[in-house]
């Protein structure tokens, strides 16, 4: 018998009136929840239960390739030297870049064999001597080819033949052929197995291009066009064979510049190509790059240099931009001039290359951009033609990837770049994301970083002109400190230029400022450009109140989106914040209409690249957008400048009517025209179909006629059209609009305006601009917020100081204030600036949506599991209408957000539901400290109810729909066996985790109690990211026979023997709590990438609930609100969240390393690169996880359910033989044993509890977490609602046992013994046809094209166990398979001096080692070692150590008391990130050339979450220096931007200059700025911080003290020169501070003051003070270094 087994979830009756999606289906109580099926006894074939319909295949990984299938970072760098050698330069040139390549080879990584490379590739110069033979004295310099051929012969011979007949009708005249000399033995299997023939190709120019330029630009505009033309005559001859031996790619083809590329690893690429060994291969510059990819299957192309570009980094905007060079290409507003077929003549090929639309010929030239190729291959193919089209290489990369140059400092005396920029951010949308660029068009070489500034670009110029630029200083060996003359880095958006001819070096202001030069942009933008600003809100109403009602109703306003949403947007100007998570049915299975908004996720960053700060970092962003017709961005004229320009896309009634002004001839006759997307309500759901030609019809024929700004309204003129009249959903209507202009060629011809109703939210406003439209009027939630404000509710309010007061006009700015910081926190969380580059990039995932809208309104946007259609949307739309929604004039409540009982949205975690729990787990809530728990038996706990059980489970059998588990049933494959035969309950037990809940979130009795009790049954408690009492780090063992302990005295029912140490201690952003005795106490340490419940931000804990033990904890102050950073400072990529691997693995080597990711399309490639990067465990998390504080629309409308997230990891892992790695864990919204059934199917192996776990141990969804009023006490910490906490670990443990009960059934009944057999068997599931029956919407469901995507895995178990070298074993019993950090650290640590010292407790050792770019995380497992034997203060002895050399990343990593190290020479990034107390110190080489105040001497993020020591660095910091400090007292002699971010405690002192948003988010601690050019001001975020004159007497011996101990420890020039003048330079400080240190005495002079802190720790903990007015004693310099 083929036992079935009926999933469990079910639907109340529906109670609404959906007449138009069909009957609810069968209820769930009607379903037996076992029933069998026959089966074919003789047949032993498992069958896939996923079945599909003839021709479909599975869409799991359907989307843009650089999206689903592979993302990539790496190091990169250039060398150049144009003095040296002759013309055609030096082989050293080569033997440098080859060898700075390798010293990069930790940035890149390998594929599933682990031996071949990602990728590694160099380009250089064409090595002329080594061609000599195909030179000539009438070409001296051919054309080259570097083309990748097929490995058969026969294939290889047409494709030559096919190449030399292509250049022969081009009349480049064909020099022959050379084979290049390679080596396949050094390669990998995998890259081996597919590894292409190398060949080279020399063709002669054209005789017609005798009038070429001396640059030879003619004959690389025609091997360009050439080149692009060998791809469609392929296609042409039947040339492509589509299997492993199909490879044609050219890497290059130039007169000018050559690209050596493969599968590699670094070292392998000069072992490969034997060229690069050649003595004759001589260059004047080398770009090299190390690829690191998500992805393990090895493609030779992807490697790079590709053909102009070295990228690293990724493009968040890819989407859009590849979007918007389609509709370019298209367009047909631009007149093809001469012959596109003729790809020589020297007019013709530049009229080519500056038409857009002669790009789209797909019948002359291969496409410009294909979504199937990277987004570094897109980038350069962009960056290519625009070189090609005369732009010089620097101008298009400032086009392309422009710095954050509104209100920049740096610029202030250079209008003409501001100028440059504004006028190519009209035309051009820019390629926006984390991005290295090195780039080369053989006339100059150069490097530019993206407008953030995320990633490292170090440089280094020699004496002799040699430039060096590289991802890491020090990767150049052999490099004498002594012939250096300048060390600099590139800051944000910062470029720097080698004149390849000339030799000259271009900084930022010298290269931008030449380029912007050529044109007078100031002028054409004076002359065309109409401006927009903020104009006054209308105060008159459009509408009377009961109209008004019947629209908002109409457009699926509820009571809650005024009550919740307007009141906060138009009362305080900011979003709703709410807590708990989204527990809500998704829309597709919701029984409430829902806006179609609903059913689309936003999309955010994760791993690969970083989200960015909107509340921070606001400098690098902006909301501008423009309306009217785009020129070509090839071919720069005046009229590019005519465009609208917008300040905000949020416009009101009277910047409408502005906009309708410039239609007049004599405003810039900016024609206009209006859509109409309203139509008849008698035409029924299908009348959508034709209402959507007909406007898209429209908007084509007024384009043609000239119409540059469209408006697609929505709006009725009154109560009549409202009642005769339905909406095409605004979404719907400008997605559709917007594809068809662009297929129509017309799209860049107008700007299109949404005037809508159906607008409110932030998330509203980001989907529309997300699919096409330029700006939103929104007219009817302006209307909204002139209606609240004039009620009496809301004045009386006013009156009563409930909400600010404010009048009509501030309100409506208020509501468009909470919009744009809103839709700036969107584009931050995809680590998009601006909202140009977000404007039809399309960034979301639908879910829910079908095929049929897909293609009509959202093309290219994932969904993955069906829908709606545009009837279902059309019907669900008339629901709304209040006639149908038996509203009565008044607007419904939908309980959308919070539960309304009987009417309202289902809730799965409900007070009922908790109710229900806690009389099955004995839980009683009036029991508690509060009230009588002493006096009751057992402390209450009542015995645990297996029938109460069975309730609570029925409960959630006959709930409604919500997830899409919900529509999923059991298969098995075998018959049914006895219970006792199942494996026990305690042994599931081991894989339940609870989610990552802080300290701080919850109360100490309730983040306590779960940690027991987790610990009690075995599993893996979590801390969140708030640190933990080091108490908790050992058993507890004072327990009394009540169940009391005097250490932990507010809790009840312990247990001698009980452990409240978190198993798996969270590293997050904000870096809270996390010091080096909490790494090492840790079994597990977790780096969140993302937060389920709102991924992309960063963590948010209110200051009411930030009390002085939570602030102790965090480092921080109480009652200052706390909001964690959403990037990690130091995880910026792939690479970078490799490295943190590895400093975690350092300093804990016994400890796992787990990686939060939240579920969304392109996990599975990003969970790849994540097993890549080392890490132990990767958890998935739902887009419905609880959280203690965050925005509604964050909870509401971000992250996918786990459902699709783990299975695509999972089958990603699976495919790309990465799986046996790591353990892959699930959470968000598990409550049951189905669901941890299920979760083990698609392939987890660990599962969290969070809110339900919370309930266990007596959350009652009061909903109030954010509001620190939580009645039983769980997530407050006021201490009188603290005592009301009812619950104790034996709950908690109740509920775990019952969930493995359940569990033990459904295996018993599956017929499967053994729990891990269940995992990632998939084929256990199937599509529940009932359950189907049941969606109220929609019969348009599909869960098979998803769920058949998963890899059989029913017969090779292989992955669940892990293959180090000592053979199969499972994953629980060792950490990881690699090893852990660096020699040299172990090295260090092994010393046995330094070893005595740490054993002893106490004298003195000084050691010494040489140090190198590729030793990292060096002092990190010394720390280790340390804070394991001592915590994090007992240490009593001295360590000191020097090291001499250029320093890898993370040096001086959790650095603590009692050691000291110091730096001889230079280091890269992150420098004492963690530091918790001892000694860093950096000073440069005493032969040094350089000058030591202007040089970069660290790296960025320095100090990053520091929570004591003392750092000192006599030379320059870069990016975000002290971000997070919460107790270092620092010295840099200048830093980049973002200086203090974030800081709540210590000492900054800076002796330099500085760049821009110093302070933003500093809630602690002081800082001193050196600013003898008076610059700083403009510099300094004010939002928070102060800044003032160093005028007290405490504070002024304060900075003295310490720049004296900056010169005694580093011997610096800066320091020694202020202090010879200190009566004059005190004068030259400003000291800036939060109002938290108001009253300090450095801040205001204060009386009886006699001791002054001038360093952060002394060895014994104590902190280091001086005599006000005294000097330091060389006891004091001696007890003070520490």
């Amino acid at each position: 018998m083929r036992l079935q087994v009926i999933l469990l979830a079910a639907a109340a009756p529906l109670v609404s009136a959906f007449a138009g999606f069909g009957n609810n289906g069968a209820s769930r109580s009607s379903l037996s929840p076992w029933s069998t099926q026959s089966k074919d006894s003789s047949s032993s074939k498992l069958s896939m239960a996923f079945e599909l319909k003839e021709g479909q295949s599975s869409n799991m990984f359907d989307g843009p390739a650089p999206l689903v299938k592979e993302r990539d970072a790496c190091g990169v760098g250039f060398i150049a030297n144009t003095k040296s050698g002759d013309e055609f330069g030096t082989h050293k040139v080569l033997q440098q870049g080859l060898a700075a390549l390798t010293c990069m080879e930790h940035r890149g990584a390998c594929g599933g064999d682990g031996e071949s490379g990602d990728g590694a590739g160099i380009m250089t110069q064409i090595p002329w001597k080594l061609f000599d033979k195909y030179r000539s004295e009438t070409c001296p310099q051919p054309g080259v080819g570097m083309i990748f051929l097929p490995r058969d012969p026969e294939r290889r011979t047409a494709i030559k033949e096919m190449i030399e007949d292509v250049c022969e009708r081009n009349e480049l005249g064909f020099l022959g052929w050379r084979e290049v000399p390679v080596n396949n033995d050094v390669l990998g299997p995998l890259a081996k197995a597919v590894v292409p023939s190398m060949w080279q190709f020399f063709v002669k120019a054209p005789a017609r291009l005798r009038n070429d330029d001396e640059g030879r630009d003619g004959f690389e505009r025609t091997l360009y066009l050439v080149r692009r033309r060998f791809e469609v005559e392929r296609k042409l001859r039947g040339l492509v064979w589509n299997d492993d031996d199909d490879e044609v790619y050219i890497a290059s083809l130039s007169s000018r510049t050559i690209v050596y590329k493969g599968m590699v690893q670094s070292c392998i690429l000069p072992e490969f190509y034997l060229d690069l060994k050649d003595e004759d291969y001589t260059t004047k510059f080398v770009i090299y790059h190390r690829r690191f990819s998500t992805n393990t299957n090895p493609r030779w192309p992807l490697a790079q240099p590709m053909r102009v570009v070295g990228h690293n980094g990724e493009i968040n905007t890819l989407l859009g931009n590849v979007n918007w060079i389609k509709a370019r290409e298209a367009s047909k507003g631009l007149a093809i001039e001469g012959d596109v077929k003729d790809l020589v003549d020297y007019d013709n090929t530049e009229n080519i290359v500056t038409m857009c639309n002669t790009q789209d010929v797909p019948s002359v030239l291969e496409p410009l951009i294909d979504l199937g190729r990277s987004d570094s291959a897109n980038l350069d193919a962009v960056f290519e033609l625009m070189c090609q089209s005369r732009h010089r290489a620097p101008c298009a990369l400032m086009a392309l990837v422009p710095t954050a140059y509104e209100n920049e400092p740096a610029l202030a005396d250079n209008p003409e770049i501001v100028d440059f920029y504004k006028f190519h951010g009209g035309l051009l949308e820019a390629w926006d994301g984390p991005a290295l660029l090195v780039f080369s068009d053989g006339k100059s070489i150069g490097a530019s970083l993206d407008r953030n500034g995320l990633r490292p670009a170090r440089y280094s110029i020699e004496k002799d002109g040699t430039v060096y630029m590289m991802s890491e200083t020090g990767v150049v060996p052999g490099v004498k400190e002594s012939d250096i003359i300048e060390k600099g880095r590139l800051g944000p958006g910062q470029m720097i230029n080698v004149d390849l001819i000339s030799g000259e070096f271009k900084d930022n202001i010298k290269i931008k400022s030449e380029i912007a030069s050529r044109h007078p942009y100031g002028e054409w933008i004076a002359n065309q450009r109409k401006d927009v600003g903020s104009l006054e809100f209308p105060e008159e109403r459009i509408y009377d109140d009961a109209t008004a009602t019947f629209a908002q109703a109409s457009f699926g306003w509820g009571l809650e989106d005024i009550g919740m949403q307007i009141q906060d947007m138009a009362g305080s100007g900011k979003e709703t914040t709410y807590s708990m998570g989204d527990d809500a049915p998704i829309s597709v299975l919701s029984e409430k209409p829902h806006t179609i908004y609903n059913y689309f996720k936003q999309r955010f960053a994760q791993v690969t690249n970083p989200p960015i700060d909107p509340l921070r970092e606001g400098v690098v962003m902006s909301l501008a957008m423009t309306l009217g017709k785009k020129e070509s961005i090839y071919k720069v004229s005046e009229q590019g400048a005519r465009l609208i320009h917008l300040e905000s896309p949020v416009l009101n009634e009277a910047e409408m009517k502005r906009i309708a002004d410039f239609a007049e001839p004599e405003n810039g006759g900016f024609k206009q025209s209006t859509v109409s997307t309203r139509y008849d309500i008698a035409d029924g759901p299908s009348g959508i179909k034709k209402a959507i030609d007909a406007i898209c019809d429209k908007a084509v024929e007024d384009v043609k006629s000239g119409a540059e700004v469209l408006i697609l309204s929505d709006m009725a003129a009154d109560q009549s059209e409202l009642d005769s009249t339905t909406y095409i959903p605004p979404m719907v209507a400008i997605g559709a609009v917007h594809h068809r202009l662009i297929e129509t060629g017309l799209r860049m011809d107008v700007g299109i305006v949404v005037e809508t109703g159906s607008a409110w939210s932030t998330h509203h406003f980001a989907c529309l601009v997300g699919y096409g439209a330029n700006a939103v009027h929104p007219y009817l939630a302006l209307e909204t917020v002139k209606q609240w404000h004039g009620q009496q509710r809301t004045q009386k309010m006013m009156e009563a100081g409930k909400i600010t007061k404010s009048t009509l006009n501030e309100a409506q700015d208020n509501y468009r204030n909470a919009v744009n910081a809103g839709l700036l926190k969107i584009l931050s969380k995809m680590g998009i600036s601006l909202l140009s580059s977000y404007a039809g990039a399309q960034i979301f995932e639908a879910i829910g949506i079908s095929e049929e809208v897909i293609n009509t309104s959202f093309k290219g946007t994932t969904s993955r599991v069906g829908g709606i259609s545009l009837e279902e949307i059309a019907s669900e739309v008339i629901t709304m209408r209040p006639e149908v929604a038996d509203a009565k004039m008044k607007l419904v409540n939908y309980g959308y957000y919070k539960p309304v009982p009987a009417l309202g949205e289902y809730h799965a975690n409900s007070a009922d539901l908790a109710r229900l729990l806690h009389n099955a787990i004995g839980l009683n809530k009036k029991v508690s400290a509060a009230t009588n728990r002493d006096e009751l038996e057992n402390d209450g706990v009542e015995p645990a109810s297996v029938a109460n059980y069975e309730i609570f489970k029925k409960s959630l059998e006959e709930a409604p729909l919500a997830n899409i588990r919900d529509l999923l049933d059991f298969e098995s494959d075998r018959e049914s066996i006895p219970l006792e035969e199942v494996e026990p309950a305690e042994e599931i037990m081991k894989r339940f985790c609870t989610g990552a809940m802080s300290l701080g979130a919850l109360s100490r009795e309730a983040h306590e109690t779960l940690a027991i009790a987790v610990n009690r049954v075995g599993g893996k408690s979590n801390s969140g990211e708030g640190g933990e009492d080091t108490i908790r780090g050992k058993p507890i063992a004072d327990v009394d026979e009540k169940g009391r302990s005097p250490t932990f005295p507010h809790l009840a029912g312990l247990k001698n023997g009980d452990s409240a140490n978190s198993y798996i201690h969270q590293v997050a952003s904000g870096r809270f709590g996390v010091t080096p005795e909490f790494l090492v106490t840790a079994k597990q340490i977790e780096i969140k990438m993302a937060q389920g419940a709102k991924p992309g931000e960063g963590g948010q804990l209110p200051g009411p609930k930030v009390s002085d033990y939570i602030a102790g904890l965090r480092a921080s102050k109480p009652g200052v609100t706390l909001i964690s950073p959403p990037p990690h400072h130091d995880i910026y990529s792939i690479e970078d969240l490799a490295q943190l691997v590895h400093d975690l693995h350092a300093i804990n080597e016994a400890a796992g390393v787990s990686v939060k990711l939240v579920s969304s399309i392109g996990i599975g490639t990003v969970a790849c690169g994540v097993a890549k990067a080392d890490a132990d465990v990767i958890q998935i998390s739902g887009g419905d996880g609880g959280t203690g504080a965050s925005p509604l629309s964050s909870i509401k409308n971000a992250g996918c359910p786990w459902e699709l997230g783990l299975t695509e990891a999972h089958s990603a892992l699976l495919s790309n033989g990465l799986r046996e790695r790591v353990t892959l864990r699930v959470d968000g919204g598990v409550r049951t044993g189905r669901d941890v059934a299920i979760s083990a199917m698609l392939g987890a192996e660990e599962f969290g509890f969070g809110t339900i776990a919370m309930i266990a141990e007596g959350c009652v969804m009061a909903r109030v977490c954010h509001l620190n009023t939580c009645p039983v006490g769980v997530t407050s910490q006021k201490e009188n609602l603290r005592k009301k906490f009812p619950g104790t670990p034996e709950h908690v443990v109740n509920f775990f046992n019952f969930v493995a009960e359940e569990v033990r059934q459904l295996m018993a009944h599956l017929g499967y013994s053994k729990f891990e057999d269940l995992i990632g068997r998939a084929d256990l599931l199937k599509e529940s046809k009932e359950q189907l029956e049941r969606v109220v919407k929609t019969k348009g469901i599909e869960l098979a094209p998803f769920f058949s995507g998963v890899p059989d895995s029913s017969k090779d178990r292989s992955f669940l166990r892990t293959s180090p070298e000592t053979g199969s074993v499972s994953k629980d019993s060792i950490v990881h398979i690699n090893k852990f950090s660096s020699d040299l650290d172990r090295e260090v640590s092994g010393n046995d001096e330094i070893k005595k010292v740490i054993a002893e407790n106490a004298g003195e050792t000084v050691q010494t080692y040489n140090i190198k770019n590729t030793d990292r995380s060096t002092c990190a497992m010394l720390a280790g070692d340390i804070a394991r034997a001592h915590g994090n203060k007992g240490f009593k002895g001295t360590v000191n150590v020097g090291f001499y050399g250029s320093a890898g990343q993370s040096f001086g990593a959790f650095v603590l008391p009692g050691l000291k190290v110091k730096l001889t020479g230079e280091a890269n990034d992150y420098v004492g990130k963690g530091m918790h107390g001892g000694e860093i110190v950096v000073v440069p080489d005493a032969d040094a050339g350089f000058v030591a105040a202007d040089s970069s001497i660290v790296g960025n993020a320095c100090l990053y979450g520091a929570t004591g020591g003392d750092f000192h660095a006599n030379g320059r910091a870069g990016e975000r220096f002290c971000v997070r400090n919460s107790g270092a007292y620092a010295v840099a002699e200048g830093t980049g931007d973002h200086c203090c971010e974030y800081m709540t405690g210590g000492v900054v002192v800076v002796l330099g200059t500085v760049g821009r948003n110093v302070g933003a988010g500093m809630t602690g601690g002081i800082g001193y700025f050196y600013d003898k050019d008076g610059g700083f001001k403009e510099r300094l975020n004010p939002e928070i911080v102060k800044m003032q004159r160093v005028t007290t007497g405490a504070g002024q011996d304060q900075l003295k003290h310490i720049i004296e101990r900056h010169f005694e420890k580093t011997g610096s020039e800066k320091a020694e020169e202020i202090l010879n003048n200190w009566d004059d330079e005190i004068g030259n400080f400003w000291q800036i501070y939060p109002p938290s240190e108001g009253q300090n005495p450095v801040v205001k002079d204060a009386d009886g003051v006699d001791q002054l802190r001038v360093s952060a720790a002394a060895p014994d903990g104590e902190m280091c003070f001086l005599p006000v007015g005294g000097d330091l004693n060389p006891d004091q310099t001696a007890r003070c270094a520490d």
